[in-house]
């Protein structure tokens, strides 16, 4: 068995062993078409075995080889190692992006965000947080706490999904680690279990806990302008000095200009990158048309055997949708006032017209995610279109 081919094949086949672990979750050409992910996970658990079989032959033939082709063998090595070192070092997920090192939020006097960034923002009681797109789709996630309650902020730009989730599994606060993508959609990893998690809709995908979900929290995606005009004492998230370099500065993602493969946007209508809204409710799923809503500024359907709608407001940039629990004619919005027959409405869905102890002719929000429309797709098979 000692001989110069099996120490080459052994090098080699730890070398295939190390970029397929990678290739399969990782955005390379072709491997995010395909079911992979269990083949995937199944590398990275018995990686460790894989690793020793292949350092055992090499080593067994190591000696045999240096005395056959000393320059040949000891080249074939360095090579092998330096392309594993820039593999595990330069294109594994979470080491090309990183958590924050310092979560720093300020308030609205002291902030140095521009109001017309767009922000996932979160609000319980009477906390309300902001956190920029243009860090998102940086850090893919961000843990903090709402209200007591912890989040874990997450964004994927590849998909232009974001989605806020209460990071506990099986009642207990977890942990998690960007590991790649499965379908375009970035994956994280608990650090109990090391089950994978989709970001899109917080589902175990393959592991132990397959088939559990994280909780989502409501959020909502607006512009700082906006979202100060609804919360104006809420906290809102400041660049971390550490990866200033490392930001959309000029936020050319959010506003649809990248030149990125992975994040340009199409801008015709159900292209694979242009943009929808996608709303869900009682199980059923609706991609709204980007280019539709800016024309038509008001859409009403019906959704989960209710009455709803989506309205875009003056900026052309900010969207809201509502449940509406009571039949309605007439929708129209003027100066950010949303007007449903008679009744006048703020944009976070309270009746200005009724008394403030009557609460049955208030809205009801809908959590409405702008993304990619090859996203909302692929994830909601059987969606809607309007």
């Amino acid at each position: 068995m000692k001989s110069l081919k099996w120490y080459f094949f052994s090098l080699l086949a730890l070398l295939l062993f190390e970029f397929l672990r990678v290739y399969f979750i990782m955005p390379l050409p072709g491997s995010q078409k395909f079911q992979t992910v269990d083949i995937a996970y199944g590398l990275h658990q018995n990686r460790w075995l894989i690793r020793s079989i292949c350092c055992l032959l090499i080593l067994l033939n190591l000696h045999f080889a240096y005395q056959q082709s000393k320059i040949k063998s000891m080249l074939f090595l360095v090579f092998v190692i330096f392309s594993i070192t820039f593999i595990e070092t330069q294109m594994m997920a979470d080491t090309m992006f990183y958590q924050p090192k310092q979560l720093i939020l300020k308030n609205s006097s002291e902030n140095k965000i521009p109001l017309t960034r767009q922000i996932i923002g979160i609000q319980q009681g009477q906390e309300a947080k902001a956190y920029p797109i243009s860090f998102l789709t940086y850090h893919h996630q961000v843990r903090d706490q709402i209200n007591g309650q912890d989040a874990l902020i997450s964004y994927c730009s590849v998909c232009r999904s974001g989605r806020v989730f209460i990071p506990q599994v099986n009642g207990q606060t977890e942990t998690f680690r960007l590991v790649g993508m499965d379908q375009f959609n970035a994956m994280f990893e608990d650090s109990k279990t090391g089950s994978w998690w989709r970001q899109e809709n917080g589902e175990a995908i393959t592991g132990p806990l397959k088939g559990q979900m994280l909780e989502l929290f409501p959020s909502t995606q607006l512009s700082l302008a906006q979202w100060l005009a609804l919360y104006p004492n809420s906290k809102i998230m400041q660049a971390d000095p550490a990866f200033n370099s490392s930001y959309d500065s000029l936020a050319l993602f959010e506003q649809g200009k990248s030149k990125g493969s992975l994040t340009k946007t199409d801008t015709s209508s159900w292209g694979e990158k242009s943009w929808v809204i996608g709303i869900s409710k009682n199980n059923e799923h609706l991609a709204i048309d980007w280019n539709r809503l800016q024309r038509e500024k008001q859409i009403v359907f019906n959704l989960g055997g209710q009455n709803c709608f989506i309205t875009l407001t003056t900026s052309n940039a900010d969207y809201f949708a509502f449940e509406v629990p009571f039949e309605f004619k007439n929708i129209n919005l003027k100066q950010d006032t949303i007007f449903l027959d008679q009744f006048r409405y703020s944009l976070n869905g309270k009746c200005i017209d009724c008394p403030e102890t009557d609460a049955s002719k208030n809205l009801i929000s809908l959590p409405a995610y702008q993304e990619f429309w090859h996203s909302w797709r692929t994830f909601h098979s059987n969606s809607r279109i309007y």
